[in-house]
This record gives structure tokens, sequence and C-alpha cells, in this order.
């Protein structure tokens, strides 16, 4: 296993994302893009020169989708990922393009948010839900590549649920441990007994769960929250994963900076200590 970082795709300031992260000691990275109109072969070609610059291999593309998105359950589970149908023909192309873009870079592993999967398999929307991540599936296998659902707004067995009514072998988890706490939908140790073997990223966040029916709990620093990393990394390594722990810190300024480097630190003795 490794330390890896969110390398946000962006224009202008782009070698300075880059160059950030390799002052931190950082040779891995996720590369996260909400922008489909980045998306070109322009935008391509400039990013391997930059990794080989900045000595930082990409471990996979996390792919955004257009339209609202609200973080919470009461709007979120009608404008999020490709559940809700007003937005799902949109979204499921941006997820195409978004593999298409991924594959100019070499990328096999594709990530995204999908949105509050029915956990009833008798909901009216299962179906259509089981069609849309089937298209997506079948086209990225076409290519060799894979689709991973970034875990949180479902239970575990909901997804595994998925992934058996969709078939295609090629749909894996990015495993976000602070989501799974933060929507109140898991423990994500206990979570590996149910997705362990799926396993193909892992966000390294932690966080609260939630304390009221309409928020989601607070995402707080790796080691302060109720994420057990040292029992994580261990469940981890049992299932034979081997990649890379992407910190995710969703503030900014220098706190975000500090608790980065801290964590790296944090996960890289835990790491060692396996």
């Amino acid at each position: 296993m490794n330390a890896g970082i969110i390398i946000r795709h962006c224009d202008a300031e782009l070698e300075q994302v880059f160059e950030s992260a390799a002052k931190l000691g950082f040779h891995h990275g996720q590369l996260v893009s909400w922008d489909p109109t980045l998306w070109t072969e322009v935008q391509a070609e400039r990013i391997p020169p930059l990794c080989q610059k900045y000595g930082i291999e990409l471990t996979a593309f996390w792919c955004g989708w257009e339209g609202p998105k609200f973080w919470n359950f009461t709007e979120g589970p009608e404008t999020l990922g490709i559940v809700p149908v007003a937005y799902r023909a949109r979204r499921v192309q941006n997820l195409l393009d978004g593999a298409a873009f991924a594959r100019r870079l070499g990328l096999k592993d594709v990530v995204t948010h999908m949105g509050f999967i029915p956990e009833n398999m008798t909901d009216p929307n299962w179906p259509g839900v089981v069609a849309a991540v089937k298209a997506v599936a079948r086209d990225l296998k076409q290519h060799d590549q894979n689709l991973l659902f970034e875990t949180g707004q479902e239970t575990p067995v909901t997804l595994l649920r998925l992934f058996e009514a969709v078939g295609t072998g090629n749909l894996y988890v990015n495993l976000d441990p602070a989501n799974l706490i933060m929507y109140g939908k898991a423990n994500p140790v206990d979570a590996l007994d149910i997705l362990g073997a799926y396993v193909r990223g892992v966000h390294a966040k932690d966080g609260l769960y939630p304390t009221n029916g309409r928020e989601l709990g607070h995402e707080v620093k790796v080691g302060s929250g109720k994420a057990n990393f040292p029992a994580l990394l261990s469940a981890l390594r049992s299932h034979g994963f081997d990649g890379s722990l992407t910190i995710e810190r969703e503030i900014s300024g220098n706190e975000q900076i500090r608790d980065i480097a801290d964590t790296k630190e944090y996960l890289e003795t835990l790491i060692e200590a396996l």
C-alpha cells in the first residue's frame, strides 16, 4: 500500500496542483474532474509530462457529472448520480466521455458517485438504474476498463446486489470509509466483509455519524473520526488490497495542507507496521 493524494483537474493551475503534491512527498494521485469541457485531447496531452516531471503516478480517474448536486438526505436523492431519472441520460454520457478521457491517459479505473441506489429491488427505479449501470459497464469493458463506485450513499449489501444484477465483471469499489460513516450506512471495517473482494481504490478520509435525519455527519481529519484506520488497513490487506490510500480532506487553505501532511505520515506509519 501507499499514501496517495487527490489531484484536482483544472486548467490554468494544473501544474501547480502537481507541484504541490510533489512538495508534500506524494508519488501517487487520483485525478478528479467535474468539468467535461476539460476532457479533451489537448488536456490529455498536458498531463503525462506533468506526471513525469513531478514523479506522480495516476491511479484512477474520478469522473464527475453535470447538473445539480446536494450532499444531504433531502435534495441528495433527487440530484446525485445516475439514480434521478431527470439527469440519468446526460450523466451516463458524462461517464462514457470521462472513461474515454481516462483511456487517453492510460487509466483503467473510472470512479464516480452513482447516487442513492434503491435498496429495495421492487423499487420502480431499480430496473432503470441497473440498465444504466450496465450500459456504462459494458462500454468500459470493451476497452478493458473498470467502473468503481465510491461508497457512501448506499449500504454495502445494496452495492453488492447491484453488482450481481449487472453482472459484467468489471464493477468494483472505491472505498470511502468516511462516507460510509457520514451517511450512516456502515462501519467501514465491517463493510469489507461484504465488499472486500471488490475494493480497487480507497479514499483515506474520516468522519462522524449523522446527528439528525437531514444532514450528513461531519468530515474530520483522519484519526479523529469514527473510522478505525489500523483495523481498516489490516482488513484491506487481508482481502488482498495493495493500492493507494488516496488522502481526501474536504477543507481548504493551510489547515488542509497540514492535515494532508499529517495524514500521510500517519498512514505511512500504519503501512510500515502491517
